[in-house]
């Protein structure tokens, strides 16, 4: 049994986390400060004797003995991100120092969950890991992509300076049961518009592409990150299936069976236009890949949210 910290541990993929680190038979604190990450996602967990929540911000020091560390705390869709631009920034700098310097104190392993926005608007196409971006410093979105490219420096410099034991992962779009419905992202909009029956907002024309990961993969792909040894990453976790915004559109409209029509709006200030993983290196390293098909995952989004907004579509099928 290890003591496993997860910081962001109520948000979406935290909590997953949480609940399989669990089942796998370990002590679990999880941190969480709340401001994206809900109590709904964890309260089932409460009543194990191996859980434990601390309401807790880590722009601010924390003190504890344990043996590994997964570092997901950050708002991280738009909507979220760019509401308070400057604690995102503070929360991927101050937030990563602190949690470095806890794992230095103990000994502790450090996976820090980064992001495929640190590619930016990428010129590679599919993006490797030794891609070293396109990204605007200085735009809407920076309080979150230079956070999260200072906190991959600030993990190899921890590692070279003060040889902490770290591994970075690079997180492409996810998605699944938990996932707010007002958080902004394609997937979690796309679905409540359509069981709504509301106009689905399709920025631009459509044709950007995104890759759909299903959250129990990039679980698994977090796992194996951490047990791995001699390999630091970083290293890209997402779906190399690249699917057309408008195409996936279309997609959930035909899983709903709703009368949804689709809109378009403008495309927001510096929103990538590719994104798709090379996941050679997963795979090569950690023996990782994929597993759960784009439909699969979403009919259990679908009904995730079909229960939680009440409106009872899947009960047709």
């Amino acid at each position: 049994m290890k003591k496993i910290l997860v910081t962001g541990g109520a948000g979406f993929i935290g909590s997953h986390l949480c609940e399989r680190l669990l089942n796998e038979g370990n002590e679990v604190i999880c941190v969480d400060n709340f401001f994206t990450g809900s109590k709904e996602n964890i309260i089932h967990l409460l009543e194990n004797k191996y859980f434990e929540l601390i309401r807790h911000d880590i722009t601010h020091h924390l003190l504890l003995e344990i043996d590994q560390i997964y570092n997901l705390a950050c708002p991280a869709s738009p909507v979220h991100y760019q509401y308070n631009p400057i604690k995102t920034i503070k929360t991927s700098v101050l937030g990563v120092t602190n949690m470095l310097g806890l794992a230095k104190r103990v000994k502790a392993t450090i996976l820090q969950a980064s992001t495929s926005e640190v590619y930016g608007d990428p010129k590679e196409h599919p993006q490797k890991e030794t891609y070293w971006g396109n990204v605007n410093p200085i735009g809407i979105r920076s309080c979150y992509d230079e956070g999260k490219r200072v906190a991959e420096t600030l993990m190899m410099d921890y590692h070279r300076q003060n040889n902490v034991d770290i591994k970075i992962v690079r997180i492409f779009n996810t998605y699944g049961p938990k996932m707010a419905e007002n958080d902004g992202r394609v997937v979690s909009n796309f679905i409540v518009q359509a069981l709504k029956g509301e106009d689905i907002t399709v920025y631009g024309d459509g044709s950007q592409t995104r890759s759909f990961c299903y959250v129990s993969d990039l679980i698994d792909g977090f796992i194996r990150m951490m047990n791995s040894k001699d390999f630091i990453g970083p290293v890209n976790l997402g779906n190399p299936v690249e699917t057309p915004i408008i195409e996936f559109a279309e997609r959930i409209i035909k899983l709903t069976g709703s009368k949804s029509k689709i809109i378009h709006m403008p495309l927001p200030q510096d929103d990538p236009t590719q994104r798709k993983p090379d996941i050679t290196l997963a795979t090569e390293k950690l023996g990782w890949k994929p597993e759960v098909k784009l439909e699969d995952g979403l009919m259990k989004t679908i009904e995730y949210f079909d229960e939680k907004l009440g409106t009872c579509i899947c009960e047709k099928y």
